[in-house]
């Protein structure tokens, strides 16, 4: 573990403040007109989910705390729990859908993932930056339809529904982001 300045702290990190562990979510540089300048960051604590604001100044020292990051493929959903291997040990683990989120229906069976781990306890998880999925339904476009935006909505494989261009049609598969839940380009 290492101690850096609290101006130093940027999304993604980990760090130990208040005897506990949180993630850096957001941070933004505050240089107001009076006073020193300050680091505002939205942590997130890992183990039970609150969120804090904080400000640190540069001359806080915070505790950077070491995460692994693990490759593991996930394997199948078993009622509420999520079954991965890890890919060097081939052991295996259960996550509960509930940690994964609301992202959780991207998982398809044999998707590679990377599972942050501190210790040997799971804390975070992240998915691939895009999926390829099937529109099984879309919305018919309306020719001339030059008011509004030409997007039209469209239901995916898994069940979610984005919006697409009037081009997309059923049985295309397309790619969407996994972090913002949004279409991005027709699959080659």
């Amino acid at each position: 573990m290492a101690k850096i300045s609290g101006s130093d702290v940027r999304p993604g990190m980990v760090i130990e403040h208040d005897g506990s562990l949180w993630a850096a979510v957001k941070t933004m540089a505050v240089k107001p007109g009076k006073g020193p300048a300050y680091n505002q960051v939205e942590l997130k604590n890992i183990l039970d989910g609150r969120k804090l604001n904080q400000r640190f100044g540069a001359s806080d020292r915070v505790e950077e705390t070491e995460v692994e990051r693990r490759q593991f493929q996930f394997l199948y959903k078993q009622g509420e729990q999520l079954v991965f291997m890890d890919t060097a040990t081939y052991d295996q683990i259960e996550l509960g859908e509930d940690f994964v989120g609301d992202r959780s229906t991207f998982l398809q069976d044999g998707m590679m993932v990377q599972v942050q781990l501190h210790g040997d306890r799971p804390i975070g998880i992240k998915l691939p930056e895009t999926v390829v999925l099937e529109v099984v339904e879309a919305d018919a476009h309306i020719k001339g339809q030059t008011a509004t935006s030409s997007y039209k909505s469209a239901k995916l494989e898994n069940g979610l529904r984005v919006l697409v261009p009037p081009f997309i049609g059923t049985g295309e598969k397309v790619v969407v982001s996994t972090d913002e839940v949004a279409y991005v380009r027709r699959a080659d």
